[in-house]
Parts: C-alpha cells; sequence; structure tokens
C-alpha cells in the first residue's frame, strides 16, 4: 500500500495507518511521546499529535457515538478550539492561543474528519450553536479550497487525489449537503474528481479498483487503501456506514458511460477479490527494508470491510472480519484512539459486537484512552440523531443512480 494519507495522512506518523499500525491515512512509524511529556486536557491518546490530533480525536467520537456514548464536554470542546478562524483545521495545533496565519498547514483530511464529528455529537453537546457555527465555517472552507476538477489534495492547492476527495465527500453526506452539488467555479462535481480514479474492469491487475493520484506517466495503480475509501463516498457514505440490503456479491462491470455508483461497485469487487486470497490484505516491503516480506495490513482490512458492507456485500467481508478479532489487538493497543475506533467501525457495519470483538472490549478500551464520556442514553425519548450512527447522515445520499437493480442503501449514518 502507498503511505497515501487519507484522513490524516499521518493517522499518524503512528502505526496507526498502515498495516503494521495503520488506520484511515498512511503513516509509517510510531508516534514518539512529546517532548514536553504533557498532553492537552481533553486529547484522546498518550502518543504525539503533531500530525493526527484531530483525525483521532474525531473518530474516537464517531465510534463512540455509534456506539451510544457521547463525548466528554471536554473532549468536544478541545476539538471546537482547534479550529482556524477562517473554519479549516490543521492536523494539530499546540498552542490555539495563537491564531492561524499563512504558516499554519491547513489540512482538508482534518477539516472534513473534524466537521462530520462535530456534526455527530451536536445532539447532547452542552454549545449545539458553536457546533454549527464550525460545521457551517468548515464546510464553507473547503468548498473554497476545492480543485477545478471537483476534488480535494491533502493540503490547499496540492493535485486531488482519491482518499481527500473520498474523506471531504463522506463529510458532505454527513452534514446532509448532496455532495453532487458541491461543485467548482468550472462545475465539476466531488465525483466527477473521484472517477478519474477509477481503474476499469478491464484492467488486469486492478479491475475494478481506485488509484490513489495517476503516478508520474498519468497511469493508475490499484491502491486498497484508496478504493476502500472511494467506494464509500461512490455510494455517498463514509466510514460509519452500516451494512446495505440486499446482500449482493460484488461484480465488476464497465458502462459505456461510467457512473460513480458503478465505479462503487467496482471498487467492491476489487476487495472481495484481494480479501478472499488470506482473509486480509496486505502491505508491501518499506522501499529498502531489508525484510521483504509482505506483512498484513490491519487499518485498509478495517476500511475494506466497513467498504464491502456497505456495498450490499457483507457475506464476503466476514472472514476478514473474523481475521480482525482474531489479529488486531495488539495493533489495536499500540494505535491507540484511532485504531480502536477503526475496529469499532468495522464491527458496526456488520452488526457484529464492538464489545465483544473476540476476545476484546472495543468500546471499553476508546473510552479508556480520553475523558470518560457520558453513559449511553438508553431512554425511549432519545433520537436515532443523538444516540448513534444511524440517520443524520443520509440526507446527502443523493446520487446513488445506477448502482444497479435491486441494490438499496441501508439508513445508516455517516
Amino acid at each position: 500500500m502507498n503511505t497515501v494519507r487519507r484522513g490524516a495522512a499521518a493517522l499518524a506518523a503512528a502505526a496507526v495507518v498502515l498495516g503494521t499500525g495503520a488506520a484511515f491515512p498512511a503513516a509509517a512509524a510510531p508516534s514518539p511521546t512529546p517532548s514536553t511529556g504533557t498532553l492537552p486536557a481533553g486529547l484522546y491518546g498518550t502518543k504525539d499529535p503533531t500530525y493526527d490530533g484531530v483525525w483521532r480525536q474525531s473518530l474516537a467520537f464517531l465510534a463512540q457515538r455509534g456506539t451510544g456514548f457521547q463525548p466528554a464536554d471536554q473532549a468536544v470542546g478541545w476539538l471546537l478550539g482547534q479550529q482556524c478562524e477562517d473554519g479549516s483545521f490543521a492536523s494539530y495545533r499546540a498552542d490555539v492561543s495563537k491564531p492561524c496565519d499563512e504558516k499554519t498547514m491547513r489540512d482538508t483530511n482534518a477539516t472534513a474528519v473534524a466537521v462530520q464529528a462535530l456534526r455527530a455529537v451536536r445532539g447532547q453537546a452542552a454549545a449545539p450553536s458553536a457546533i454549527d457555527k464550525a460545521v457551517k465555517a468548515g464546510s464553507d472552507w473547503l468548498r473554497t479550497v476545492q480543485n477545478k476538477d471537483g476534488g480535494w489534495g491533502y493540503g490547499v492547492g496540492g493535485p486531488s487525489d482519491a482518499n481527500s476527495t473520498s474523506v471531504v465527500i463522506g463529510a458532505l453526506a454527513a452534514i446532509g449537503v448532496r455532495p453532487g452539488s458541491f461543485t467548482s467555479a468550472e462545475g465539476r462535481s466531488p465525483y466527477d474528481a473521484l472517477l478519474t480514479f477509477a481503474l476499469p474492469c478491464s484492467d488486469k491487475e486492478g479491475a475494478g479498483a481506485f488509484a490513489y493520484q495517476p503516478d508520474k506517466t498519468g497511469k493508475l495503480l490499484a491502491n486498497a487503501d484508496a478504493t476502500a475509501a472511494a467506494t464509500l463516498a461512490g455510494l455517498g457514505k463514509s466510514v460509519v456506514a452500516t451494512k446495505a440490503s440486499p446482500q449482493q456479491p460484488p461484480a465488476c462491470t464497465d458502462l459505456s458511460k461510467p457512473t460513480v455508483g458503478r465505479a462503487a461497485l467496482n471498487g467492491a469487487a476489487y476487495l472481495s477479490k484481494a480479501l478472499a486470497k488470506t482473509g486480509h490484505l496486505t502491505l508491501p516491503p518499506m522501499p529498502g527494508a531489508t525484510d521483504t516480506t509482505e506483512q498484513p495490513d490491519i487499518g485498509n482490512t478495517a476500511d475494506a470491510v466497513v467498504a464491502l458492507a456497505a456495498a450490499g456485500a457483507t457475506k464476503e467481508a466476514e472472514p476478514a472480519l473474523t481475521w480482525l478479532e482474531k489479529n488486531s489487538v495488539a495493533w489495536a493497543k499500540e494505535g491507540g484512539p484511532a485504531a480502536y475506533a477503526q475496529l469499532i467501525l468495522a464491527a458496526r457495519s456488520t452488526e457484529t459486537d464492538p464489545r465483544r470483538f473476540g476476545t476484546t472490549d472495543l468500546v471499553e478500551q476508546l473510552n479508556a484512552t480520553g475523558p470518560a464520556p457520558k453513559a449511553p442514553d438508553t431512554s425511549a425519548s432519545s433520537t436515532d440523531d443523538e444516540s448513534g450512527f444511524d440517520v443524520w447522515w443520509i440526507i446527502g445520499i443523493g446520487t446513488l443512480l445506477a448502482v444497479g437493480i435491486g441494490f438499496f442503501v441501508s439508513g445508516r449514518k455517516k
């Protein structure tokens, strides 16, 4: 897998992103402990947040909401405090007393996932109006940095990539904005950009997959991380999607006029085939590494499970989920909140209890990485919008056309 970033490319320069510690984006080695030895109150995790502070906090919120918990007000306040005045987010701001300036490395992935997470916790937050303001400011900023082709790169002005574009699509759907209507000044939508990364079914090595970006020669190379992200985005969903009905085995089909829905199902077919070999995805050896043995890619395997479930291919995802239950405990412990959240999202997508994930209670482990969340609201009066991940994001799924007869999107959250 390329060391690309899906949501905070550095989901951390921590093993939370590669299969050796992979989480949504792409990273490399475990993050060191901050030299100061202290971390901000309200932040999840104990490792250096420089590259993934906003990302891991946001994923933790999404996983907690999916299991009925509401993050502590202190944790929500920390995330709100990370936002720049223009609505953007950086991967992490150590000193929020200083305003963002031209040297602040604004991050489209962090901004998108933070917007999505804040919207998810709004219902039980202490200051819903502040969250509404932050969500609007964040989405408005994303529009200002949208590329001409309709997509986004990780950094402002960078060429569009499948992962960053997909993260933004998920966020837009989550806040009730139709991604297809979120167009650039040139009239291009995020889906237009996403289609440019799709490989045809006729491709011998990556039939149906998505590339992260074209290589230097303009060729598209299959990338499992990008494929999982783009499959969800093409369906108008994000990382908290649950399984779709009816169930159907994924198949790759080229249309005379490509559609993003069809491309998403083709992506699911690619992932299904890739997982069928060993039950998990693999990481190629790092450049220059003495050990050339491929290693399991735990993070992207979890991503693939969510993508397959969302595409109506839960049956094809089940062996991978079983593999994760047996092999991901040590990885999650090393990765921290983002890793635990990823596994919770994978479990939820297949209606598996994350509290009984093999021998691990993922929910308990995640909650222990930050301020104690509020207990689940089990009252009959609580709404779907407030108690879990089930309703609010679907408003944005307007573009599931040509996905195939009989294919329906299950109502779910983000």
